[in-house]
C-alpha cells in the first residue's frame, strides 16, 4: 500500500499539472482570454490592412481550441482530484491509522481539502473556470515540495501523537488550512482585478482584464475564509491546548507552532473584523487576508524545518 500510494502520488502532481498546462492554453488561446482578443484584432495603422474578421455562421457556435482546452482541464482537475483521493488513502491503509502523523501527510491531506474545494466551486460556478490556473499552480507546488522536501516513509505515530484529540485536533487544521489555501488564490485574482478595473496596465494587473468581476472574487474570499476561520479557532485554541495538558501537564508553553498558530489566527480574525468594518477598504481587508496565508506557510514549513519544539515533528510526526 505505501508503494502504490507513492505511485498514485506522481500520478496525481502530473494530473494537475496537465490540468494547469490546460487551463493556460484556455487563457492563452480562449477567445474570451486576452492574449486570444489581441490576437483577432484587427490590424489598423500606417499602410497596414485591415483584416476583417469572419462573421459568426448561424446556430449553435462550436467550441474552439481554448474552450476544448478549459474542458480538457477540467476534466485532468477531476481526475488529480481522484489520484489524490487515492494517494492520501492508501498512505492511511498502510499506516494503518488517519494519514495526518508528518509534514509530508500533513500537505497531502490539506491539500486535498483545497482540491475538494476548489472542485465545489468550479461545479457550483462554472464562470470562475480561470481560477483553475492558479488553483492547480498552487497544487503543484505544495505536492511536489511534499514530495521533495517533507517525505516521510510508512511509519507509526510518535507517542505524543497517540491520543485521540489526534482526530479532533489534526482534522480540523488540515480542514480549515485547505480552505485557506484555495481562499488565498480568489484574494491574489481579487486585487490583480479591482487594481486593473482602477487603471492600472502594468503587469501583473494586465492578465486581469477577461477575469471574473472583481466583487465575485471578493465575495468569493471573504466566504471562504468565513467558514475556515470557526473551524481553525477550535482546532488551535481549543482542542490543541486542551490536548497539549493532556501529554504535557500544560495548556501552553509559548512552543514555535503555537505562537505561529497565534498569530495566525490573530492575523486571520483581523482581516473578518476588517471585512465586517465599513470604513476599511476591501483591497486592505484582503491584504490581510494573504498575511495570514503567510503565516500558515511559515508554520507548516518554517517551523517543521527551521525550529526546535514539541511539535517538531517534520519527519516524524505533525
Amino acid at each position: 500500500m505505501a508503494e502504490l500510494s507513492n505511485q498514485l502520488m506522481a500520478f496525481t502532481v502530473f494530473a494537475y499539472l496537465i490540468a494547469m498546462i490546460c487551463y493556460a492554453g484556455e487563457y492563452a488561446f480562449g477567445k474570451r482570454s486576452v492574449i486570444g482578443k489581441a490576437a483577432s484584432r484587427q490590424l489598423v495603422g500606417a499602410g497596414a490592412p485591415v483584416i476583417k474578421q469572419p462573421t459568426a455562421p448561424d446556430g449553435p457556435v462550436k467550441p474552439g481550441r481554448g474552450e476544448w482546452s478549459g474542458r480538457i482541464a477540467v476534466a485532468f482537475t477531476l481526475l488529480g482530484f481522484v489520484l489524490h483521493l487515492g494517494t492520501t488513502v492508501t498512505r492511511g491503509l498502510a499506516a494503518e491509522r488517519m494519514p495526518w502523523g508528518n509534514m509530508y501527510e500533513y500537505i497531502l491531506s490539506a491539500s486535498l481539502v483545497g482540491a475538494a474545494v476548489w472542485v465545489g466551486v468550479l461545479l457550483r460556478k462554472p464562470n470562475l473556470r480561470h481560477l483553475g490556473l492558479f488553483a492547480s499552480l498552487s497544487l503543484v507546488v505544495l505536492l511536489g515540495a511534499a514530495s521533495l522536501v517533507a517525505y516521510t516513509p510508512v511509519g507509526p505515530l510518535v507517542p505524543a501523537l497517540n491520543s485521540y484529540w489526534f482526530i479532533f485536533h489534526v482534522s480540523t487544521i488540515i480542514i480549515s488550512s485547505g480552505i485557506f489555501l484555495i481562499g488565498a488564490v480568489p484574494a491574489a485574482m481579487f486585487l490583480i482585478k479591482n487594481g486593473y478595473d482602477e487603471g492600472k496596465r502594468s503587469f501583473p494587473y494586465t492578465l486581469a482584464k477577461r477575469w471574473p468581476d472583481a466583487g465575485a472574487l471578493e465575495r468569493l474570499t471573504f466566504r471562504l475564509h468565513a467558514f475556515a476561520f470557526p473551524l481553525f479557532t477550535f482546532g488551535a485554541l481549543i482542542a490543541g491546548p486542551l490536548w497539549a495538558e493532556a501529554s504535557w501537564g500544560r495548556y501552553w508553553g509559548w512552543d514555535p507552532k503555537e505562537v505561529w498558530a497565534f498569530i495566525s489566527w490573530i492575523v486571520y480574525a483581523a482581516y473578518l473584523h476588517a471585512r465586517a468594518t465599513p470604513s476599511v477598504k476591501r483591497t486592505v481587508a484582503t491584504w490581510i487576508a494573504l498575511l495570514g496565508f503567510v503565516t500558515m506557510l511559515m508554520n507548516l514549513f518554517g517551523v517543521n524545518l527551521f525550529f526546535e519544539g514539541l511539535h517538531s515533528y517534520a519527519n516524524a510526526g505533525d
